[in-house]
């Protein structure tokens, strides 16, 4: 009976270091996979946190987590089963899948260069805490609509660095992917979002030193959103680039992609060292970059010649010119106000002091 037991113990032992083994391998296996789709996470996080301007501070971590909980059914409900499918029934369609993922990261990269350049960017909105719950509501499915596309592309990315892998290994390593992208995305854009407010928590103290830093993030929260927004679009750009290249390599075209990595080849080989690797990787991203632009300058170019696409940009005018219009209206009502308010204070009466902020500030810090 013992030695009974005892066996049954063994095989426990084994059947635990077995199921270790395999956990280990599935979390490395995501950490690689991660790290490739790691361009379409910095925009992803680049992305997210314009859905919070202008909205009420005391909803915004309320609409990043139901953003967060849309982004994951996107990824666990939606993407996973048809690309498990796709890969273990049709993995021909994988390569397409990708590059049209990849034109598409290439086509919002290059609309954004455009956009700046343009100005058609420059469309003004009316903060949604003033059109009510049913424009969250429209916001946060727009933002899920727009997640949908960015986590198809990440777990497109993260299904072929795993493609080998058996369809059970392969769901395992997705799900974790899935589930740490979400997790580190929408963490980052929460911590983003908020250290305006705990900016304005810490120059409340009485420590000149913490009002200092206090101050200090207040006044860096335009420039780390800016900063965020060029890397994220410099990433899109870059990796849609990568898979175009790649993606043309694999269904037979070798002449790009073999040019550029015959480049990066002779880098690698000019220089000893790890700052060989370091270069050469530069110069394979240098040239993804620049095929990115190219064919997102190609496909912003037809979408512009397209009806559809040059209605919107007209439309965005209209509304801009509108906004301007009420704009200058409002400028004059505040002018008339305020000359009449002067002339109440000559007459002795005087302006009353201004109401502070309900919020403490908050708000108009932002």
């Amino acid at each position: 009976m013992s030695g009974g037991l005892m066996a049954l113990l063994d095989d426990v032992a084994a059947i635990a270091r077995v199921t270790a083994a395999s956990v280990d391998d599935i979390g490395a296996a995501a950490g690689r996979a991660s790290m490739k789709a790691a361009g379409v996470v910095v925009d992803d996080t680049a992305v997210t946190p314009q859905y919070v301007q202008d909205v009420s501070p005391a909803r915004e971590l309320p609409i990043i987590w139901r953003i967060t909980k849309g982004s994951l059914r996107n990824k666990l409900v939606f993407i996973l089963p048809v690309i498990l499918l796709l890969s273990q029934f049709a993995p021909w369609l994988l390569t397409p899948i990708l590059m049209l993922g990849g034109s598409y990261l290439c086509f919002e990269g290059a609309e954004k260069i455009w956009s700046k350049v343009s100005g058609h960017g420059a469309k003004a909105k009316t903060p949604v805490v003033e059109k009510g719950k049913s424009a969250e509501d429209t916001m946060v499915g727009g933002a899920v609509r727009t997640d949908l596309i960015l986590s198809a592309e990440i777990m497109v990315i993260s299904l072929n660095e795993v493609a080998g892998e058996p369809l059970l290994s392969r769901a395992a390593i997705l799900v974790v992917v899935a589930i740490g992208i979400t997790v580190l995305v929408y963490g980052v854009v929460a911590l983003i979002i908020r250290m305006d407010d705990f900016g304005l928590h810490l120059a409340a103290r009485s420590s000149p030193t913490t009002q200092k830093i206090g101050h200090g993030l207040v006044k860096g929260m335009p420039g780390l959103l800016t900063v965020i927004s060029v890397v994220g679009t410099a990433a899109m750009i870059w990796v849609g680039g990568h898979i175009i290249l790649v993606g043309l390599d694999d269904l037979g075209w070798h002449a790009p992609y073999g040019a550029v990595h015959h480049v990066e080849v002779l880098v690698h080989d000019a220089v000893p060292g790890g700052l060989g690797a370091a270069l050469a990787w530069l110069t394979n991203t240098f040239f993804s970059a620049v095929a990115g632009l190219l064919w997102g300058a190609v496909l912003v170019l037809v979408w512009e010649l397209l009806p559809f696409g040059k209605g919107e940009h007209e439309a965005e005018h209209a509304a801009h010119g509108a906004h301007e219009a009420q704009g200058e209206q409002h400028g004059k009502h505040s002018t008339a106000a305020s000359s009449s308010a002067t002339s109440s204070g000559e007459d002795g009466s005087g302006p009353s002091d201004p109401a502070p902020p309900a919020d403490g500030g908050s708000t108009a810090a932002r």
